[in-house]
């Protein structure tokens, strides 16, 4: 016997209204969702997921238009309501747990009154009473009321800030909740709990999960049923076992394909040996505590590596582990406490001056984020030279003939260049940043989470294109990632570091098909995998 779905999106279309004309952002998509059922809707950036889920929610922008179709919360449709009516909705029968928590928690306001906030809004409780739901709701989002409630968002760390915004979704007992990229920030062990967490909570209770995310394999191993959406359209559904494993359309052969995994040993080929070029002796670093009563726990604790050119070494490890300080002490940004840094055979764990400018110049760095690491009023060409600005290098004619073929090295179209990167799709934007770190032909460079904030099928083209730039320039690489199935496409050698120490260290064909940690070992099991799915719960036809 089918059940009534709490969502039934039919033969929806949205049009977006901007200065340069309209964009369809949703064509024909239809979906339903089941009490207790999870369907996931994967696809890229501008694919129309998140318009689908903004119109589960009854929250399009004004810009937006539904030109055709209808989505029916219930037995309400919500194109027929007003804006009071649709308040009335969201959080009793329709709540979000959105991607940012950062973003979006007040940093002035303690957690527990902020879900309290959400319950005194809908009308289920006031004072005491309404604490008393919001601590019961951090209770049920795995958290300890007790700890979290009278805390800053600032003081929670990252999967505690998510936990934070499940609560406030669940303080109104809704019967959907739509999930918007949840954990794509977060480390693996701790998506891995908090997507765990999501399906008790939705089993238990019966509510129903829209999932909205990018990674086809997270989506495989969690949904009960799959949705691809591409330019607007629902190009593929079913069981993720079908959708993952034999999938019939091209553009979800292309993202099954460039869906990182672990195969049991790394595919790259091994360069021949060759001296370090980079060695860290020893190295510590503590920063000093909150309170400035103590030293604080050391972020890297005696911390012995070395890389070699044309190879790369994976610093792994959870928030907290300390390999964004190891990158940071590496350029030289921070100064170790002891140990020593060697490069190239020279101690430049002291440099300074002259010495230290020298090295910056055969060290670069690609940062997370490029949207904020590029200067959003230099063209891309303005941003690519910009180094050899910096270092006094060439005429301005030369800096713009290099910035041309840098360009063309990273494979960026020929009109890039008189762009900016507000312009530039995601994908572009790191090419931009790689560009610009490759100007002063470095020796040695540093890729911070570079492509933990694209989409799986411009991670796998960023990741070839490193590769290539590796081989043919003998690059080395310290690549700090916190996905170990994004390391095994990369890396040649694997470091393994929490809180601080190094657990586990050597080739990426042994640490990541034979760990002898257990530490790195629930690391691996926690990297999303297809062919690991929890028991479905009976579907609704689309």
């Amino acid at each position: 016997m089918t059940r009534d779905p709490v969502l039934a999106v039919e033969d929806l279309s949205v049009r977006y209204t901007t200065g340069y004309g309209t964009v369809d952002a949703v064509r024909g998509a239809s979906l339903r969702v089941a009490p207790g059922e999870t369907v996931a809707i994967v696809g890229e950036s501008g694919s129309g997921k998140s318009t689908l889920a903004l119109a589960a929610l009854g929250l399009l922008p004004p810009d937006a238009t539904i030109t055709g179709g209808r989505v029916l919360l219930r037995d309400d449709d919500l194109a027929a309501l007003d804006d009071g009516q649709l308040r009335r909705l969201r959080g009793r029968t329709v709540a979000l747990v959105p991607q940012d928590p950062a973003a979006s928690l007040d940093p002035v306001m303690r957690v527990g009154r902020q879900v309290a906030e959400v319950v005194r809004i809908h009308g289920l409780a006031r004072g005491r009473a309404a604490l008393g739901i919001a601590r019961e709701a951090l209770a049920r989002a795995g958290l300890d009321p007790d700890e979290v409630a009278g805390r800053y968002p600032h003081e929670l760390s990252g999967g505690m800030r998510q936990r934070v915004l499940i609560a406030a979704a669940l303080a109104g007992e809704p019967a959907l909740i739509v999930a918007d990229e949840p954990t794509s920030a977060l480390d693996v062990t701790v998506q891995k709990q908090i997507l765990d967490h999501l399906a008790t909570l939705t089993a238990r209770s019966g509510t129903g999960l829209l999932f909205v995310t990018h990674d086809l394999a997270v989506a495989a191993e969690r949904a009960d049923r799959v949705l691809v959406m591409r330019a607007g359209e629902v190009v593929e559904s079913g069981r993720p076992g079908q959708v993952f494993d034999s999938p019939q359309h091209p553009y979800t052969r292309e993202l099954a394909a460039a869906a990182p995994r672990l195969r049991g040993g790394t595919a790259r080929a091994e360069p021949a040996p060759d001296e370090p070029i980079l060695e860290l002796h020893g190295i510590t670093k503590t920063y000093p505590s909150r309170t400035g009563q103590d030293s604080g726990r050391p972020a890297v604790d005696g911390l012995h590596l070395a890389l070699s050119r044309r190879r790369t070494l994976a610093l792994v490890g959870e928030s907290g582990s300390g390999k964004t300080t190891v990158g940071r002490l590496v350029l030289r940004l921070l100064d170790p406490d002891s140990g020593r840094i060697t490069f190239d055979g020279h101690d430049v764990t002291a440099a300074r001056g002259p010495e230290l400018r020298a090295l910056r110049r055969r060290v670069q760095l690609v940062q997370q984020n490029p949207f904020t690491a590029l200067n959003p009023r230099l063209t891309v060409e303005a941003v690519i030279a910009d180094p050899l600005h910096a270092h006094r290098v060439g005429t301005p004619a030369l800096r713009r003939r290099r910035a041309a073929e840098l360009a063309d090295v990273v494979h960026l179209p020929a009109d890039a260049l008189r762009r900016r990167a507000a312009e530039l799709s995601g994908g572009q934007r790191q090419r931009v940043a790689i560009a610009r770190a490759l100007a002063l032909e470095p020796e040695l460079v540093v890729l911070d989470e570079p492509v933990s904030a694209l989409d799986v099928s411009v991670q796998a083209r960023i990741l070839d294109l490193l590769a290539g730039l590796q081989r043919d320039h003998g690059i080395g690489y310290l690549f700090v990632t916190h996905d170990l199935a994004v390391a095994h496409e990369i890396a040649h050698d694997v470091a393994v570091l929490r809180g601080g120490r190094l657990v586990e260290y050597g080739p990426a064909a042994t640490v990541l098909s034979a760990p002898a940690n257990p530490y790195t070992a629930a690391l691996l099991d926690a990297v999303p995998d297809p062919r690991r799915r929890r028991p479905a719960t009976t579907p609704s036809p689309l």
